[in-house]
């Protein structure tokens, strides 16, 4: 029997649904790949179609009133955003970019380094965060790794970070949560690099969307989000949010309309604004970014501690439902990539289904299977590399003759079979966010479940 307080989050989360996400249930669709993206609430649906029938905005580089009026609604975005965030104008910039993605390449691409100045990459972290890694070899600047544990946490973070320093400082990059198993990375981490002379990129696009993120405790000097994944709309707008005395040190390679104060054909020479504005190219997405904050108010109605409680109950409650998984002989069907309990994790759960004898069954059946069901689910190594690699055991030397023997022709088929017929090549992942109920966990579960070998187990079936 569910506890008072358990009743009234259950209701209360009932009534958001019916009231934000109606379409969910009339369309029979379980979602559960809020890492990928969150799902949009009616209601910003609603004032966003006010805003755009009612409104006249013009292009923000021009002087005429809807230019002024989109100029305005940037700036209360901005200010918005760093309320967030927790910190204000005169410390932190909001550098409005596409996604995170072009957040982490406007700081990868500005970065100095050099051979002094290095970098130190979490072996967790999207690709989006490992192309830094470009950048540092055409400065030929050292670059270092964090690794992971058989949990897929960082590996005594605290302690190769001070070996690191012994040899050079530059900047740290990692994630505050993993995309790949939901792991949530310790924050401090940021608060010891600074000491040590580093600067610290964090990619918070998986946290933020069910998480409050101070950055006035977490001193990060740059942070990457994406706004699609905190709340749905608009697509296509991201921000870097950096400390301002960490942005002014970043040197861009090129510029364009909007980042500048002047730029002269003849003279060849140009000059870029200071602040924000120097690292925004072109024309901003006025009209999404004046969505910036209807989406955190969406999300400020709910509540950050209501939301984080709810995420914590159903990732429970999914990860207690695969551990009871099991085949006819009793083997289980499940096996979990990264920590086992909810202890310093997000609502994210990565797993492959296994069959009676062990082996995997590859993740597009699964995702196929869930389709048919109307439950959207992700395959593959979401774009995470390292963390897959330790999750699946690949072994490097043998993973390298394995590339250098498929070279151009690459594709998961051929690297499997080179790699000994290993089928595990990716996992299945599932991400919970506000709509998300029980019965959407069930029906996930069901699917799942529909693997088990359900005969006797004979022999070595069961490995």
């Amino acid at each position: 029997m569910l506890s008072t307080d358990a009743t009234s989050s259950e209701r209360y989360f009932e009534a958001l649904r019916d009231r934000e996400f109606a379409r969910l249930d009339a369309q029979g669709c379980t979602y559960l790949d809020y890492t990928g993206s969150a799902l949009y609430g009616a209601s910003q649906v609603t004032r966003q179609c006010r805003f755009l029938s009612e409104g006249i905005y013009g292009n923000p580089h021009s002087e005429n009133g809807p230019s002024r009026r989109s100029s305005a609604l940037i700036a209360a975005a901005r200010q918005a955003t760093l309320a967030w965030f927790d910190v204000d104008e005169s410390t932190h910039a909001v550098c409005f970019v596409a996604n995170a993605s072009a957040a982490i390449k406007l700081v990868a691409e500005s970065y100095p380094f050099s051979a002094q100045r290095g970098l130190l990459l979490s072996a967790d972290n999207h690709n989006s965060v490992n192309g830094i890694r470009e950048f540092a070899r055409r400065a030929q600047a050292p670059i270092g790794l964090l690794p992971l544990d058989s949990a897929l946490r960082l590996q005594d973070p605290a302690a190769r970070l001070a070996d690191a320093t012994q040899q050079h400082a530059g900047l740290l990059a990692f994630p505050a949560q993993s995309n790949f198993s939901g792991v949530r990375h310790p924050l401090g981490l940021a608060t010891i690099a600074r000491e040590n002379g580093w600067q610290v990129l964090l990619d918070a696009a998986a946290f933020a969307p069910t998480s409050r993120l101070s950055l006035r405790q977490c001193p990060a000097d740059f942070s990457a989000i994406s706004f699609y994944k905190m709340f749905g709309l608009p697509t296509g707008l991201g921000a870097l949010i950096a400390r301002r005395d960490s942005l002014a040190m970043l040197r861009r390679p090129w510029f364009a309309g909007g980042t500048v104060d002047y730029a002269s054909v003849q003279l060849e020479r140009h000059q870029l604004s200071r602040g924000e504005t120097g690292h925004e190219d072109g024309t901003p997405d006025f009209l999404g970014i004046a969505m910036v904050e209807v989406g955190l108010d969406f999300l400020a109605d709910i509540g950050s501690q209501r939301l984080g409680r709810r995420m914590r109950e159903l990732t429970d409650a999914f990860m207690a439902g695969l551990g009871e998984l099991r085949h006819a002989c009793g083997a289980p069907l499940i096996r979990m990539h990264g920590p086992g309990d909810g202890d310093d994790r997000g609502a994210t759960v990565a797993f492959s289904v296994l069959q009676a004898n062990g082996r995997s069954v590859p993740f597009a059946e699964v995702e196929s299977r869930a389709e048919d069901a109307a439950v959207a689910l992700r395959g593959g190594c979401f774009c995470n590399p390292g963390s897959a690699e330790k999750a699946f055991g690949f072994d490097a030397e043998r993973s390298t003759r394995c590339l250098d023997r498929i070279g151009p022709a690459f594709s998961v088929p051929r690297f499997a079979a080179c790699m000994g017929g290993q089928t595990t090549i990716g996992a299945v992942r599932a991400s919970f966010g506000p709509p998300t109920n029980l019965r959407d966990i069930a029906r996930a579960l069901d699917v799942i479940a529909s693997f088990a070998d359900r005969s006797a187990c004979l022999g070595s079936r069961c490995g």
